[in-house]
C-alpha cells in the first residue's frame, strides 16, 4: 500500500492560472484599446484641420423680427450637402447636443447649450427636407429635419430632430416657402447675347 500512497503524494495538479501571462495579456489589451482611442482622436482632429478653411460661423443679429417657428429637440450634426456620412467637425458643427431652433425673417437661429451657437441667414438657406439619416444618426424615413445652407463656398446639411416629430413637416414647408419668396428670379436681361 505504500507504493500507492507514495504515487498519490507525488502527483501535483497543474497551475490553474498563470498570473504573469494573464496580466501581460490584460496590459496588452488595454494598450491596444488606448491606441485605438488615440487614433480615433487624431482622425477627428485631422478632419478639423482639413476643414479649417471653413469661415467662422455667423452670429445672430442683435435685432430680430418675431419668431415664425420655434423648435426644441436635438442637433445631430452637419455634413457636406448630399454626402450624409461626411461629417463636418470644424467650428463645433460635429458636436451633437440639445437645440433650440428659432426661424425668423432674418434666418435660422441655432442655440445649442454646451456647444457653439450659430445663425443661418435667410439668403444662405437653400433647402429643407425630411430625411432618415445624417452621419452618426439613422431614424425611420422622415425622422430628421435636414436644412441645407451655404457657408462660404460650401453647402452644408444640418440635421435636427424635434421633440415633437409631427411639427417637422411644418418647418420644411415654411423654410422652403421663405427660400422661394426671397430668391431672385434669374433673367437674361442686360446680358450680352
Amino acid at each position: 500500500m505504500t507504493p500507492l500512497l507514495h504515487l498519490a503524494a507525488e502527483q501535483k495538479s497543474a497551475d490553474v492560472t498563470d498570473w504573469p501571462d494573464r496580466i501581460g495579456w490584460i496590459v496588452g489589451l488595454l494598450l491596444f484599446i488606448a491606441l485605438v482611442y488615440w487614433l480615433m482622436r487624431q482622425g477627428w482632429k485631422w478632419r478639423g484641420t482639413l476643414q479649417s478653411d471653413l469661415p467662422p460661423l455667423p452670429a445672430a443679429p442683435s435685432e430680430r423680427s418675431p419668431a415664425k417657428l420655434e423648435l426644441s429637440g436635438r442637433y445631430h450634426g452637419s455634413t457636406t450637402a448630399g454626402q450624409w456620412l461626411d461629417r463636418i467637425v470644424a467650428h463645433g458643427l460635429g458636436t451633437r447636443s440639445r437645440v433650440e431652433l428659432t426661424l425668423t425673417a432674418e434666418g435660422l437661429d441655432v442655440v445649442r447649450p454646451g456647444a457653439t451657437d450659430f445663425f443661418v441667414p435667410t439668403e444662405a438657406l437653400r433647402e429643407a427636407r425630411l430625411d432618415k439619416g445624417i452621419a452618426g444618426k439613422v431614424l425611420t424615413e422622415g425622422g430628421l429635419l435636414i436644412v441645407t445652407w451655404a457657408h462660404g463656398d460650401k453647402l452644408i446639411d444640418s440635421g435636427f430632430r424635434s421633440d415633437q416629430a409631427a411639427e417637422q413637416a411644418q418647418w420644411v414647408s415654411t423654410i422652403n416657402d421663405m427660400i422661394n419668396t426671397t430668391s431672385t428670379p434669374i433673367t437674361t436681361e442686360g446680358t450680352a447675347r
